[in-house]
């Protein structure tokens, strides 16, 4: 054997004997977290961020999260408040649904806890209505806290009289199939944005901004300082300070003016 081959097969050796060494217990315990095949498939539990993390981020707004993540982060416009709701922050309960169905929005209720944002993807759909007022009563009832759909909904005004924010595409009012396939808890992409099951979404009447889990707690920091930087410029503004200097050494810089 080549000196050039011989690090990958010790690697596959090790990779092959690490395997080999894991507890039984642990292999069966994976098995019962995910249940069924890719596309059609639930991921029942995942890291959700803590009660501490949620509040780290204070009023922070989804665009100065977004612009703490090099204005990163944002979903597409496209998606927006279906009524002026309020902002909400929370933790990401994943779905992947089959055009024109929704059988596994229904499903992943049921994995619901006190405080999560149901996020959806519906393959592009924008002509059946996955999430209505039906559902919207038992997510509510099942500790839902918002719902952003890249999709549509339909019910207009009972998911308002909820007070549900929810996010989306618009309105439609033809309905879904109960058929699958599908995943829960799995990573989706919406509106452009991979979300992992327990990212932080931060949404408000600007749109939704998603966090990544791992990234948390340095994003918190950095938008709490954030909004204090700005609402110190709002008060020079008040103050009679109208124009920022830098923005003339920016314009020196580029040679725009002397």
């Amino acid at each position: 054997m080549g000196g050039a081959d011989r690090p990958v097969y010790c690697r596959r050796r090790m990779l092959n004997e690490r395997t080999a060494r894991q507890p039984l217990e642990a292999v069966s315990e994976k098995e019962e977290k995910v249940q069924g095949r890719a596309g059609f498939r639930i991921n029942s539990e995942w890291e959700r961020p803590s009660d501490e993390l949620i509040a780290a981020f204070g009023a922070a707004a989804s665009s100065q999260v977004a612009d703490c993540m090099s204005r990163f982060g944002a979903v597409d416009p496209g998606i927006r408040p279906l009524w002026r709701s309020p902002r909400v922050i929370g933790a990401a309960l994943t779905v992947w649904a089959r055009s024109a169905d929704n059988l596994m929005m229904h499903k992943a209720l049921s994995f619901a806890r006190e405080g999560d944002i149901l996020v959806v993807n519906t393959q592009g759909n924008v002509a059946n209505a996955g999430f209505g007022e039906l559902m919207a009563n038992a997510a509510v009832r099942a500790g839902i806290r918002a719902v952003v759909v890249d999709g549509v909904v339909r019910d207009g005004l009972d998911l308002e009289k909820l007070d549900l924010p929810v996010y989306s595409r618009g309105l439609s009012p033809t309905g879904c199939d109960k058929d699958g396939p599908g995943e829960i808890g799995t990573i989706i992409a919406c509106g452009g944005v991979a979300v992992r099951p327990g990212d932080v979404v931060v949404a408000d009447q600007d749109g939704v901004t998603i966090v990544p889990l791992d990234d948390a707690p340095t994003i918190a920091e950095l938008a709490v300082a954030k909004v204090e930087s700005e609402t110190a410029r709002l008060s020079e503004i008040a103050a009679g300070v109208l124009f920022k200097p830098e923005i003339d050494q920016i314009l020196r810089e580029k040679g725009v003016i002397r």
